[in-house]
């Protein structure tokens, strides 16, 4: 249905696709794997209208076409769903959802309540409860994904391009799009399927392409395949996934929580987050499990001070009190937050990669009122190195880079800063095996060194490998506290831990 030949792209010093060939047939799942930076996502913004400037050519049901637009795509017949979220913050869940297609009257008016039905009904089929009316801004990032779906699913669109779609979306949530994406093959759609979570795609995926450095490697069938010949395949070698050791070390307090507590910005009287008591040690990995809804983010945000009038509670850093009245206040105490959106809350995209990871540093790399080029430079170069950042030069914007560096580019910022406990919110959201496993011996070696780690992630086998703990919540309220041998040594384990994530008016 869909075949792209020799696409070749390129930015600013970089090659991001060389005369790609690919193709998609009707009625199946066909998965796009590689590592970050491969070109998929490249690629995909190609066959969907977003990028128009590049060579080779794309034919779309036999006919040779070159879109100039995401709506001509749409149109067309392909829609795409982005791994970056591209919702306009302050407009509606309705408003998102038919920008660009909106529903008129028969007088030329805006038709507003057939809209807000529409959307009702996608979401309720997404199994996503909220009001079609409420802001974007308002939702979480895995709300606002189902969204992005939700926006792909209105049209009768012939190629679905699904770029990360479960990479902030729970269980339940990766079950129902499963069901609808059945659904889909089954009326002949051709699914384009990126995803760096593999497991998933042995069940939902019926063929593979292989990208790896910006060109098209091999294709096939998934029957018959394995999840290390994937890994193999995707980076040209076998990758060893580090898991932390770390039985019997007992750990002195760093950060001690007692009694926190968020209010509601609306809800008098109501809590996000009730009377959560733990700590974290020296050296010691934490890992924070949650659904949607939990209260995770909200539990790093409000220890790095971005809710000073609705919290309350005794916080202490390294035996000082932390006030939570400021960000700032909170660096300078030794905390550091990676926050889970990286473009929206990380990066500064149109600025390079130099100055991204120097925003933090300023005090260090300033001489007599001044920048210190030299030392900006050095400082840029030190974590470009340390962190394997692929990039041209320091100079590169960070929006040319892909999620996986990007990602790096925020944590490199932040640990300029020293901080005596790093919080990660979903940090390998989005990056492919060997960037997570990267990601993981960082963990590991800032821990050796003495750092504290409190690691929010929604995948339970991410938390078993990393973490030396892991703090369940569920309702803004912690409902375990279990050490790592604690959580591994029955096979069941993972289970308790979903299950004491779910609410009680769930599991009731």
């Amino acid at each position: 249905m869909l075949v792209a030949e020799n696409i070749t792209k390129r930015f600013a010093g970089v090659t991001a696709l060389d005369g790609v060939c690919l193709a998609f047939a009707a009625g199946q799942v066909t998965a796009v794997i590689g590592e970050n930076g491969a070109g998929k996502s490249t690629l995909m913004k190609i066959l969907s209208g977003v990028y128009t400037d590049y060579e080779g050519q794309i034919r779309f049901k036999g006919q040779t076409i070159r879109f100039g637009s995401i709506r001509e795509a749409q149109a067309a017949g392909i829609a795409i769903i982005h791994q970056e979220l591209a919702l306009i913050p302050y407009l509606t869940i309705t408003e998102n959802i038919f920008l660009g297609r909106e529903l008129t009257t028969r007088w030329g008016t805006l038709d507003k309540k057939a809209m807000r039905e529409k959307t009702r009904q996608l979401l309720d089929d997404l199994k996503l409860s909220l009001d079609p009316d409420t802001p974007v801004v308002q939702l979480k990032v895995g709300q606002q994904q189902v969204v992005e779906i939700a926006k792909a699913l209105l049209e009768e669109s012939e190629v679905i391009i699904m770029d990360e779609p479960t990479s902030a979306i729970s269980e339940s949530e990766v079950a129902v799009l499963f069901r609808i994406i059945a659904d889909l093959r089954r009326k002949g759609k051709a699914i384009v399927y990126i995803s760096h979570k593999l497991d998933e795609l042995f069940t939902i995926a019926d063929r593979y392409v292989v990208l790896r450095d910006g060109k098209s490697i091999e294709s096939g069938e998934m029957q018959g395949i394995d999840h290390d010949s994937l890994i193999r395949k995707m980076v040209g070698r076998d990758v060893q996934i580090i898991r932390r050791q770390t039985a019997g070390v007992t750990y002195q307090p760093l950060l001690t929580v007692e009694n926190l507590c968020l209010t509601y910005p609306v809800r008098t009287g109501d809590f996000q987050l009730k009377n959560l008591s733990f700590t974290v040690g020296r050296g010691e990995v934490v890992g924070l499990f949650g659904l949607m809804g939990a209260g995770r983010t909200e539990l790093l945000e409000t220890l790095f001070g971005l809710y000073p009038k609705r919290s309350s509670g005794n916080v202490r850093l390294d035996g000082q009190p932390v006030q939570l009245k400021a960000p700032g206040e909170s660096i300078r105490a030794g905390l550091a937050l990676v926050p889970e959106d990286r473009k929206r809350d990380g990066l500064v995209l149109d600025l390079d990669v130099q100055t991204n990871i120097s925003l933090t540093a300023l005090d260090a790399i300033e001489q007599s009122g001044f920048l210190n080029q030299a030392k900006e430079t050095a400082l840029a170069k030190k974590y470009i190195h340390d962190l394997r950042i692929k990039t041209s030069s320091e100079k590169q914007k960070a929006k040319n880079l892909s999620g996986g560096n990007q990602q790096k580019i925020v944590l490199s910022k932040w640990l300029a800063t020293g901080p005596k406990l790093l919080m990660l919110d979903e940090p390998t959201r989005g990056i492919d095996v060997n960037a997570k496993n990267e990601i993981y011996k960082l963990i590991a070696q800032l821990a050796t060194d003495g750092m504290g780690l409190l690691v929010v992630s929604s995948e339970i086998p991410e938390l078993l490998a990393i973490a030396d703990r892991i703090l369940v919540m569920s309702e803004g309220v912690l409902t375990a506290d279990l050490s790592l041998k604690d959580a591994t040594e029955s096979e069941h384990r993972p289970d308790d831990i979903l299950k004491a994530a779910i609410p009680k008016s769930m599991s009731e």
